[in-house]
């Protein structure tokens, strides 16, 4: 049952036995973790720390395979050691094969378990997330370790994961084809006496049917004026007569998900629904043709606010223009004016500008762009233009 060689568990109860090779496929997985974990151990050198305790559980799934939650990885130069617990002894065998693991049993408290495995490693500066890991564990760690230097560092392990790899986009692009067939099959079914919360219900489904893991996000459908809320919350009103329909969802397979929005039109096109629209969709082509290698998220945030605000309607786009997307629905990096860093090749990045105007309601088109090594690539397929989104109820 147990895997000695890859588990403290079965080793500390005597009942280790030889066990065949893994397959080829997680020997592949494996050798995915151990590289990223080497190239985290450099970052560690550079920040001055022996080992990096990994408490935010993305970062820990991103760094060995493991899908559960409630456990910490240590990470060295050296080695590294997820810490967890009995209910999570076979998924562990099973997805982390290789990997050395610390159980702690009922009678030992997480915070305990840590500090038995950092000093049992023996390292001396010791790195922590400081975005993640809470004070009292902190203090925890201080109190029980008082010869090692603690370093608060921030965005290590999301560094890395910025970039992605060959399998993170074929992930990614399973994830963006499930969403863009749910969302087909969703316009087939909206009628004007159905819900927001129907139509969201619906989409959630159709992605699960497709294969998705789950959404992204809490699927958003607004009618008409409350198109103008950026996250707005499906309700159990009618779509009505409602002149447009905003839908922002995304699907989860194999931990990666997609992230797109459309807006459908409802209701024959008014002057005003022609000119937002046809305004917030130049913003959004603009801002892709601009994305290459070097660029920085600040400019390509740029490139859309100016032709927004070319069009009167400035004040009205009053979030960033996009985000990365990967094991997180939001990570980064970001298109956004905050943002100085360069994009990469091997980034993928949501590119939504939006106009929302209170009491008449929003437009926000979204995609997901991968950063090549000569530009950029469309990853989503959806169609856009103001002719192909109108539907016929």
């Amino acid at each position: 049952m147990l895997k000695a060689d890859i588990n403290d568990f079965a080793i500390n109860r005597g009942i280790a036995k030889a066990l065949p090779q893994p397959p080829r496929r997680l020997l592949i997985l494996m050798s995915r973790y151990e590289e990223r974990r080497q190239r985290l151990a450099r970052l560690l050198n550079d920040a001055g720390a022996d080992a990096l305790l990994v408490t935010n559980f993305t970062n820990v799934t991103y760094l060995t395979g493991f899908s559960g939650d409630d456990s910490y990885l240590l990470v060295s130069g050296r080695e590294a050691v997820i810490i967890s617990d009995f209910r999570y002894v076979e998924q562990l065998a099973s997805e982390c094969p290789g990997l050395r693991t610390h159980i702690r049993t009922t009678a030992i408290k997480m915070p305990d378990a840590v500090a038995e495995v950092i000093t049992s490693a023996k390292i001396g500066p010791l790195a922590v997330e400081a975005d993640n890991l809470s004070l009292s564990l902190y203090n925890h760690l201080v109190g029980k370790l008082p010869t090692v230097a603690m370093r608060p560092t921030s965005g290590l392990v999301e560094q890395l994961r910025e970039v992605k790899d060959a399998e993170e986009i074929a992930q990614l692009r399973r994830a963006i084809e499930c969403a863009e067939r749910a969302f087909e099959l969703l316009k087939t079914k909206v009628r004007r006496d159905r819900t927001e919360k129907e139509l969201a219900d619906e989409l959630d489904y159709q992605q699960r049917r497709l294969g998705a893991e789950r959404s992204s996000f809490a699927t958003i459908v607004a009618a008409g004026p409350r198109a103008a809320l950026p996250h707005a919350r499906p309700t159990d009103a009618p779509i009505g007569d409602a002149e447009l329909l905003l839908v922002d969802w995304g699907a989860v397979c194999g931990h990666y998900g997609s992230d797109l929005t459309r807006v459908l039109v409802t209701a024959r096109i008014s002057p005003k629904l022609e000119q937002i629209y046809g305004l917030v969709l130049k913003a959004q082509q603009r801002a892709i043709e601009a994305i290459a290698p070097g660029k920085t998220g600040r400019e390509i945030d740029a490139v859309a606010r100016e032709v927004i605000a070319n069009g009167g309607h400035g004040e009205h786009f009053g979030h960033g223009l996009g985000h990365g997307i990967g094991l997180n629905v939001h990570e980064g990096p970001r298109l956004a004016i905050t943002n100085d860093k360069p994009l990469a090749a091997g980034m993928v990045v949501t590119v939504e500008p939006g106009i929302y105007l209170p009491g008449w309601g929003g437009i926000r088109i979204e995609d997901d762009v991968l950063v090549t090594e000569s530009g950029h690539e469309m990853l989503t397929h959806c169609p856009k233009q103001l002719a192909e989104v109108v539907l016929e109820l």
